[in-house]
This record gives C-alpha cells, structure tokens and sequence, in this order.
C-alpha cells in the first residue's frame, strides 16, 4: 500500500486498483450464479453483457415465482372450497371416472368423483406436475352428489409425457376402484 507523504491513507491509484479488483470479484461471483444459457455463453464476455445476462436471468426468475405464488393462491382457493364442501356429510360413495383428451399441445382431464374426491384431484394433479407438464387451467362444479373436475395442462406436441400421464392417471383410478371393489 503506497502513502504519500503527510497523510495517513493510501492514495488515489491504490483506492481505485482495491475498487477494481474488488468489483472484479463481485462480477465473478454473480456470473458463477447465473446458468449457462442454451447457447454456451463466453466467459470472457464484456462485462455488460455479462451484468445484462444477470439482470435477465434474474428478471426470469421474478416472473416465475410470480406465476407460481398466483397458482399457490389459486389452488389455496379451491382447498379452501374443497374443505367447506368435505364436510357436507356423504350420502354415498361415487365411483370416480376419469376422461382424457389431446388435442395437440393440451391434455384435458375430466375427473367426476363424489363429494369426497378432493384426494383424488390432488392425486391428478400430482401425477401432472411431476410428468412435466404445465396445468394451464384447473377447475370444479358440483353436480347433485358429484363433483366435476376439469383440468387443462400444457404439454410438448408429440411429447410421450402425455401418454405417461395417461396411463398413470387411468393406473390410479383403477387401483382406487379395486381397494373399494376387492
């Protein structure tokens, strides 16, 4: 650390080269954070690029944890109504049925089940999620002693997820069909 003579810090040079090294360290951390993008990315890009690729990176990620809050919200709803509608007492147990259709990059699964089925919609919506499709759309409507479930998920065109989803669905609803019909 050089000092010029009289005074008791370091001078102007030596500040600024702690600066720069400093905010070199601080660049190379927050570019080891961010993921490789699908074009592999230079690391010997400039540093407004890199600062750039940062900031929507983390823009992305704003935007996804917003979408899912609001689907958090959404399904927290319809727990919410399930809840109030469980505790209506049954009258009796309904066989669940389940209807699937694609068409093209949308499944649609319609789930009728009794009053009881809340399992059962949580069940599909499991298995969706963790075949990686996106559910775009969930909703329900009592019927008499049956609720109708419908959900609209988000598949890859031509993507065997959604015969996956398929045949894990129907798989479900027969093995519950078989603990209730031994």
């Amino acid at each position: 650390m050089e000092c010029k003579p009289g005074s008791s810090g370091p001078d102007r040079k030596t500040t600024e080269r702690n600066r720069r090294n400093q905010m070199k360290a601080l660049l190379s951390k927050l570019h080891s954070l961010v993921p490789p993008q699908s074009p592999p990315r230079k690391s010997t890009s400039p540093m407004p690029d890199q600062l750039g690729e940062a900031a929507n990176y983390i823009k992305n990620l704003q935007v996804q944890v917003e979408k899912m809050r609001e689907q958090k919200e959404r399904l927290s709803e319809i727990e919410k109504i399930n809840t109030t509608t469980n505790n209506v007492p049954m009258t009796r147990f309904k066989r669940p049925e389940i209807i699937i259709r694609n068409t093209g990059s949308i499944l649609e699964v319609v789930l009728v089940t009794g009053l009881d089925g809340q399992f059962l919609f949580n069940e599909t919506v499991r298995v969706i999620h963790e075949e990686g499709a996106t559910i775009a759309n969930a909703n329900f409507s009592k019927v008499g002693d049956a609720m109708l479930h419908t959900i609209h998920a988000k598949v890859g065109d031509g993507d065997p997820s959604d015969e996956r989803i398929s045949e894990r669905l129907l798989k479900m609803v027969d093995d519950m069909l078989m603990e209730f019909d031994p």
